[in-house]
């Protein structure tokens, strides 16, 4: 009997069922995933009719590709957390304001007869990236988010670890020095240098203290575009040249390696795959990260880690969800 898995990928803009072959490849495979339903998420409409959509989509996939429950090894749910991920429930997410303790790895079971297991989105890219990426082949792995926010996902000893309570890999809260911007409530912390906000704020200082000492920035002219700067508006002026953008990404890059030294000292993992801006803009940040890593880090540890771009780009939410399917096996 063939088998098959199933995913969704919950966000606060859109939610995506996914339905992927139930046997992960020993090579890259680009046709590992076999159909998929997208919908907005509309949060207006409460949890309850979004859920309803989720789980008639995955009915809908199902039927039209021929697929019963018996065929499924596992449903595998990527959401934003915080969630408590051996019961499956959903806690509340910023980014789904009235989502307050869904116990959706249960209504799912129920409704289609699949086993069904919940991480959030971090962990789930975790386990995308080392089953089907960068980290393919690894036994111990750590995947940084390095977007909206940064984030890990821990892959040790050819497991994914999630801590006590799933709040392993929160990366973004270590203090990178005592002044600087502020991520994750902390000033100078690690998503406060690498992050799309904190790039954005780091961007807006530098610039502000330029102008007043008369260089004019590409990306900043006046101070009346002081809040109109992004991570994006400075990476492209710093790929063209802009002195100013980069400093910031030169700042960025160097906060970025002692991060990394901090996780290579504590975890010595193989590789350590880093998901989207490192992804887009790794040519603005590589130098200075690897000055700074060696710098900081132990040879010996830092010596047998790699650091990748993820390789699974904009399909990551697909990947992610299906990477927690196989968790049911």
């Amino acid at each position: 009997m063939q088998k098959y898995s199933l995913g969704f990928d919950i966000g606060g803009t859109k939610c995506a069922v996914v339905l992927g072959k139930g046997e992960i490849p020993k090579e890259p495979d680009g046709g590992f995933i076999i159909d998929k339903l997208r919908f907005d998420t509309v949060q207006s409409r409460g949890w309850q009719i979004i859920v309803e959509e989720l789980l008639s989509s995955a009915e809908e996939v199902l039927r039209r590709n021929n697929v019963s429950a018996e065929q499924v090894i596992g449903c595998g749910i990527s959401c934003g957390g915080p969630l408590d991920s051996k019961k499956g429930v959903i806690m509340c997410p910023p980014n789904l304001p009235d989502w307050d303790n869904v116990p959706l790895a249960e209504i799912t079971e129920k409704r289609l007869g699949i086993k069904t297991c919940l991480q959030n989105d971090a962990n789930a890219c975790a386990l995308a990236e080392w089953r089907f990426g960068a980290g393919r082949g690894t036994k111990n792995m750590v995947f940084l988010t390095f977007g909206t926010g940064m984030g890990a996902g821990l892959i040790l000893n050819g497991r994914l670890y999630t801590g006590a309570n799933d709040m392993a890999g929160e990366v973004g809260h270590i203090r990178l020095s005592e002044t600087g911007p502020v991520g994750y409530g902390k000033s100078g912390s690690f998503e406060g240098y690498c992050s799309g906000g904190g790039i954005a704020r780091l961007a807006k200082d530098v610039a502000l203290k330029k102008l007043k000492s008369g260089v004019i920035p590409s990306f900043c002219p006046d101070e009346a575009h002081l809040d109109s700067i992004t991570a994006k508006s400075v990476a492209l002026a710093a790929a063209q040249g802009d002195e100013t953008a980069v400093e910031v990404y030169n700042i960025c890059g160097e906060n970025l390696g002692r991060g990394l030294a901090v996780i290579v000292d504590i975890l010595n993992p193989e590789a350590i795959v880093i998901g989207s801006i490192y992804e887009r803009s790794s040519a603005l940040l590589k130098e200075k990260m690897t000055e700074k890593l060696h710098e900081e880090a132990l040879s010996q540890a830092a010596g047998v880690c790699r650091i990748l771009p993820a390789q699974l780009g904009d399909s990551i939410g697909d990947y992610a969800a299906l990477g927690v399917a196989f968790m049911n096996e």
